[in-house]
């Protein structure tokens, strides 16, 4: 889903499940990635151990309900233009798959042209239907379109965004992180610097813990 025909798209479904599957293997950890297609659902569930539906693909009945059905876990992300309450919709098709390995993520929403909000609101919305709720807090801070042919980014928001999300009870994070953003082929205006990773993390787990004891 990039900005203009010339981005960047990646190495492509082949080449791309063998770099995850070599990355499982290597690191001996499990792997995501998007799924766009029917078509790509039964190799990437060979591969992935949870597979994920992009934002603008989150109303997509056969995507949704296909993914559900290769019996893997899938994480959807709520779409830009959808309310909180719109994702039990979402669900609701996923679970006629009887899959019970399911969650939701809030990536913002469009404010405007070229901006996006997230209402803190959606988290305990979201969290009723009986599913975790995750937080993308790199996406959250786009600027969609607002660098013409590529997407733009507030990439110093993402601290303060993470820290409100946990302490209105998220189940967990999705970071884009990096070594080095600016050399990023794809979203490098709002990736996170690894190098400011760890310290993040440490204050989501503190604000974590103060939020579930205060429960």
């Amino acid at each position: 889903n990039r900005s203009s025909y010339h981005s960047f798209r990646g190495p492509g479904l082949e080449e791309g499940l063998r770099i995850l599957k070599s990355i499982k293997k290597e690191l001996d950890v499990p792997v995501l990635s998007d799924v766009h297609d029917v078509t790509q659902l039964e190799k990437a569930a060979e591969v992935l151990d949870m597979l994920q539906i992009p934002a603008f693909l989150c109303r997509q009945t056969d995507l949704v309900y296909g993914a559900a059905m290769t019996g893997k876990p899938v994480n959807v992300k709520k779409g830009q233009f959808m309310a909180p309450e719109d994702m039990k919709n979402v669900l609701d098709k996923m679970e006629e798959a009887h899959n019970p390995n399911l969650a939701v993520t809030e990536r913002g929403v469009s404010f405007g042209y070229h901006n996006l909000v997230v209402d803190m609101r959606s988290f305990p919305m979201m969290r009723k239907f009986g599913y975790p709720v995750i937080y993308d807090a790199t996406h959250s801070v786009q600027l969609p379109g607002a660098m013409g042919t590529v997407t733009g980014g507030q990439r110093d928001m993402i601290p303060y965004l993470a820290r409100a999300a946990a302490a209105s009870g998220v189940d967990g994070f999705f970071m884009e992180v990096h070594d080095n953003p600016p050399e990023g082929l794809s979203d490098s205006t709002n990736m996170l610097y690894l190098s400011s990773l760890e310290g993040l993390l440490k204050d989501l787990i503190k604000i974590n813990e103060i939020v579930k004891h205060d429960k």
